[in-house]
């Protein structure tokens, strides 16, 4: 079984072997051989297999020169590995490279070459075959170049665990160890690449691109990583298009037509030289210019896009390249290739013949098309010198090859030569690592070590995995977990050289990928050409709308990506400071954005100022009501002994006075910037002042309506209606609302309060109350003491004018109420400064309506009307009070009695009469004053007293009393009174005459009440009459009476006549 398995193999084998030709491989031998995969043709010739005949193997067209310097990178890294004292000695490194095509089918028929030549070797068939002249296994393989030629060598290459090293596939996904278990590599894999290019984007400010890929294993995850990087940056894409160098011609129409038609300036390809050269020459057929090409590190350097003809259109081009190295001695290789020399080389009778478009007669002509079929396949290549003719002229071979100018001996920037150079001497120095590895200290079980004669390619994988070594260029190289070396790139643009019109790769910056986010990228925007050639094209914009400008932001546009946007303008306190904000910035709490929206300000503060023209109204206001108050107190301290003052009960005037002038200065503390004691002070100084205004006119206005009402006067009335009691009664009904403020203060003290909410703009000073239910306490208690003021003086009304200004008073609290009730829902509606501006308003009009209604009437009659100021004025009008109560009293009797006789029956139907009659008693032993006398000592006055259905005219003349010895002896005497059919309510009102002559201290005069009648009568009598009231049972009264009086006080009262 096992001879028949060796044949199967070694069939295997010889038809592999009989595909690669000598001419079709780069073969040397030694002790250990590596084996090479290198695209040395872009492609195969398309050929329909109609599977008539045995297939046969495609043939490779369109010759890579710079694949080929690839391959000799690798020979020239063995050369001088074999040729070193210190690494591999005594060991001789050989290989075995072949060419891939570019495509996988040939990749894999290279690689089922190496893996025949492990098995056979792995069978240890020597014994049954002469194998004397045998290549020994392959430990290692360089290569592939292509990410999806990588991929499924990778498969197989596995399957053995044959180390694979590439230099050139940056595919992610060759990052997965599950599944590539052998494969590792040079260069850095396309994440932190895609990375790159959306990173560029973001610095250059696009967020509106196309994109497209190669399909294949390496266009599609690079792109795919793109997309996804692309949308954190919130980069949109317009179009997303995958290409082949097999795709079909209406596959490419459509795409070219699809970059024509959108509107993104930068296309982000991800691809390789030969699958994006059929788009690009597409492109230039159809000058399709205006776009910015960023290009992967696969096709950023191609030859076969980097060409004159197409600059026009790619010109400009950004792209990424990898890290350039140095390999001394290089270039000197490179320039001594020649066929005749390179016998190990196979490759280089066909570089020979493309680089000086000749051909070599010498060889075999089996493996040398030289017919019209092999130019055809060279046609479209990319060598230096395309032939139009059917047959190539012999080469010499002494043609100087440092003469023509190929891709080849490009050897500036060596980034895919040095990733070959490095890939070499990564599996020598592992190899090393084995020639050198001591017992006891290997990586293998029980610490042994691998035989460097005998080692196998999964030993030489384990010390890949553990390698560490510095590279010539003093760098570290070590592989991660993954397999993949971390790499930096540089950035590269596409200039059109002025001497020759060729494309130079100007390195504009570059991409650290060890460095934080956010200091990766480093563009030098000076170098950079957009056109290519000139520096006076600006940068191209490639944004789906324009940007916003600062103070705006963008908004979405419903059914469009999001880089599709309106610019919107940011909201009412927000902001935005730079262009093409996503969001606007909200201002902080104390500040509000400007007009434009680009920056925030400081808000706005108000409140009630002094300065400001409604503060200083309101502040001239109260000044006004604070001189006015001054001013009525100054009168009636002056005006302090005149009947008008005293009538009024001076000292709680003078009371009532500063709790005016209280009143008016609180309205000043709601005025200038609110602090913590402003606000804690002015509702209860408000509170109290006019609590204490209202107790004293409530006191005084209470006293008057009982002292009138009440019968006669005793001693007992004069002590407890003193003035002690009255400022008793007004003390406990201002410590009520002491005793209110003092409990606010201390539960819910009011405090300054910046209010945000009111306005969006201003930030309103105001003070915060507390306790809106403290405050309704404070406001509430004030009215009900004003409602019962307003009920007494409601109730006083009709008393003498002299006496009590109880109408004024009733006046001045229905203004009260007025401004009060509307002052409620002026509060509730009005915010801010205004709510300030209220209440100081609600306070000036009620202490004005206070000043005005009880005060200003009697300084107008001290200062402008001294008449009224007199003595004989408050008697007149209190006689006339007097009998008109008397009057009333009488007549309501007169109709009781009437009525009484009518239901009795005792009426005789004559009309009763009432007469008042008086006669003078002239038993008085004491003469009269004379006529002459008597006339220069008469003062009188006129009273009109209406009552029921009758008015009374009342003349009343007074005498002064005599200051000589006959006024001292009528002094002596009684004056009586006598009143027939009279109530109480008359006797009540006959006490209140000799009250306006007398004046005890410390009682008010025109309140005092005397307690025996007799005795006031007799010290002021001049005379003894007596007086007699009939008082008519029948509804008519008499036309007229006459009646004589004697009045107290001196007077006398001449003659009255009532008209009923």
């Amino acid at each position: 079984m096992t001879f028949y398995s060796c044949c199967l193999i070694l069939l295997a084998f010889t038809w592999n072997t009989s595909a690669y030709g000598p001419n079709q491989r780069a073969q040397k031998k030694g002790d250990i051989i590596l084996g090479g995969l290198f695209p040395i043709h872009f492609g195969v010739a398309a050929k329909d297999q109609d599977l008539k005949s045995r297939p046969e193997s495609v043939e490779c067209i369109r010759y890579n020169f710079r694949g080929f310097r690839w391959l000799q990178a690798m020979i020239f890294a063995i050369e001088e590995i074999n040729s070193s004292p210190t690494l591999l000695p005594n060991m001789t490194l050989g290989y075995r490279i072949f060419d891939t095509c570019n495509t996988v089918s040939k990749a894999l028929e290279a690689t089922l070459s190496f893996v025949a030549q492990n098995k056979i070797d792995s069978l240890n068939l020597d014994e049954f075959c002469n194998c004397s002249d045998h290549i020994p296994s392959t430990i290692a393989v360089v290569g592939a170049t292509g990410s999806g030629i990588s991929t499924a060598v990778a498969n197989l290459l596995g399957l053995f665990y044959i180390p694979q090293v590439s230099y050139a596939s940056s595919s992610r996904l060759l990052s997965n160890k599950n599944q590539f278990k052998s494969f590792l590599r040079t260069i850095p894999n396309d994440e932190h690449q895609a990375t790159a290019m959306a990173d560029i984007i973001e610095y250059f400010r696009w967020n509106w691109v196309g994109t497209i890929a190669a399909d294949d294993d390496y266009g599609r995850p690079g792109i795919e990583k793109f997309r996804e990087e692309a949308e954190e940056r919130d980069i949109c894409i317009d179009f997303s298009e995958l290409i082949s160098q097999y795709s079909v011609e209406e596959e490419i129409q459509h795409v070219v037509e699809v970059i024509h038609n959108s509107s993104a300036k930068v296309i982000v390809v991800f691809s390789s030289g030969p699958d994006l050269e059929p788009l690009i020459k597409e492109i230039v057929r159809r000058n399709i210019t205006g776009k910015i090409w960023l290009a992967s590190e696969a096709w950023a350097s191609s030859s076969l896009i980097a060409m004159p003809e197409f600059f026009h259109v790619i010109g400009g081009t950004i792209g990424f390249a990898l890290k350039a190295g140095q390999i001394p001695g290089f270039r000197e290789f490179l320039q001594k290739v020649h066929p005749k020399k390179s016998t190990n080389n196979g490759f280089a009778k066909e570089f020979w013949e493309e680089t000086f478009n000749c051909y070599l007669p010498e060889g075999s002509n089996k493996n040398h098309p030289a017919s019209a079929s092999f130019h055809k396949g060279h046609e479209e290549g990319s060598g230096v010198r395309n032939s139009t003719a059917a047959f190539r002229p012999p080469c010499t071979g002494e043609e100087n090859i440092t003469n023509v100018e190929t891709p080849y001996m490009d050897y500036t920037h060596l980034r895919i030569s040095y990733n070959v150079y490095l890939a070499v001497y990564s599996i020598a120095h592992a190899l090393q690592d084995i020639y050198t590895c001591t017992p006891g200290k290997g990586l293998f079980t029980n610490g042994s070590c691998a035989d460097i004669k005998k080692v196998e390619a999964w030993q030489v994988l384990k010390h890949l995995r553990h390698l560490n070594f510095t590279s010539n260029m003093g760098e570290q190289v070590d592989f991660d977990e993954s397999g993949d070396l971390i790499g930096n790139y540089s950035i590269i643009n596409w200039h059109l050289s002025p001497e020759d019109g060729s494309i130079m790769f100007e390195e504009v910056g570059h991409y650290n990928v060890y460095a934080k986010k956010g200091e990766r990228l480093f563009i030098n925007e000076n170098k950079i050409l957009w056109s290519g050639f000139s520096r006076e094209v600006s940068m191209p914009v490639s944004n789906c709308s324009t940007d916003c400008l600062p103070g705006t932001r963008k908004g979405i546009i419903e059914g469009e990506p999001t880089c599709c946007f309106q610019c919107v303008k940011c909201s009412d306190g927000e902001y935005s400071d730079e262009t093409d904000a996503s969001t606007c910035k909200k201002c902080t709490k104390d500040f509000w954005s400007n007009e434009n929206h680009t920056s925030c300000i400081p808000k706005q503060i108000e409140f009630l100022s002094w300065t400001e023209p409604f503060g200083i109204a309101l502040t001239l206001f109260a000044v006004l009501g604070i001189f006015l108050t001054s001013f009525v107190l100054g009168v009636f301290t002056k005006f302090r002994n005149t009947p008008i003052v005293k009538a009024t009960n001076r000292e709680l005037s003078y009371l009532l006075l500063f709790s005016l002038l209280c009143c008016f200065s609180s309205s000043l503390f709601f005025i200038g910037q609110p602090q913590d004691w402003t606000c804690r002070l002015r509702q209860p100084a408000f509170g109290i002042s006019f609590v204490l205004c209202i107790s004293c006119i409530l006191v005084k206005t209470n006293r008057v309506l009982l002292v009138f009402e009440a019968k006669i006067p005793t001693s007992l009335h004069r002590k407890w209606w003193g003035l002690n009691l009255q400022f008793l009664l007004v003390f406990l009904c201002t410590f009520v609302q002491i005793i209110i403020c003092v409990i606010w203060l201390y539960t819910a003290p009011p405090s300054s309060y910046r209010n945000h909410e009111l306005e969006d703009e201003i930030i309103f000073l105001t003070c915060h109350e507390g306790s809106l239910m403290a405050l309704g306490f404070l406001i509430g208690y004030t009215c009900l003491l004003a409602a019962i003021c307003f009920f007494f003086a409601f109730k006083s009304r009709k008393l003498p004018e002299n006496f009590n200004e109880a109408k004024f008073i009733t006046f001045s609290m229905l203004i009260f109420f007025i401004v009060w009730i509307s002052f409620i829902p002026a509060y509730a509606s009005t915010y801010g400064k205004f709510v300030s501006a209220v209440e100081v308003i609600a306070i000036l009009a009620a202490s004005f309506g206070q000043l005005a209604c009880i005060f200003f009437n009697k300084v107008y009659i001290i200062l402008f009307k001294p008449s009224r100021n007199t003595i004989e004025e408050v008697r007149c009008s209190t006689a006339a009070h007097a009998f008109k109560v008397a009057a009333r009293a009488t007549l309501r009797r007169s109709n009781v009695s009437r009525k009484r006789s009518n239901s009795l029956g005792g009426s005789t139907g004559s009309t009763p009469s009432s007469s008042m009659s008086s006669k003078s008693n002239h038993e008085d032993p004491c003469p009269l004053p004379t006529s002459t006398e008597r006339q220069q000592q008469k003062r009188g006055c006129k009273q009109k007293v209406s009552f029921g259905s009758g008015t009374v005219t009342l003349s009343l003349s007074f005498e002064e009393p005599q200051k000589n010895s006959v006024a001292n002896k009528n002094a002596k005497h009684r004056n009586s009174l006598e009143v027939q059919n009279s109530d109480d309510s008359l006797m009540r009102h006959k006490a209140l005459l000799p009250l306006q002559n007398s004046e005890p201290l410390g009682v008010e005069p025109g309140f005092q009440a005397p307690s025996r009648q007799e005795s006031s009568l007799q010290e002021s009598g001049v005379g003894e009459t007596k007086q007699e009231v009939q008082i008519p049972e029948e509804p008519p009264l008499p036309s007229a009476n006459s009646q004589n009086f004697i009045g107290s006080g001196g007077g006398s009262i001449i003659e009255n006549t009532i008209h009923f």
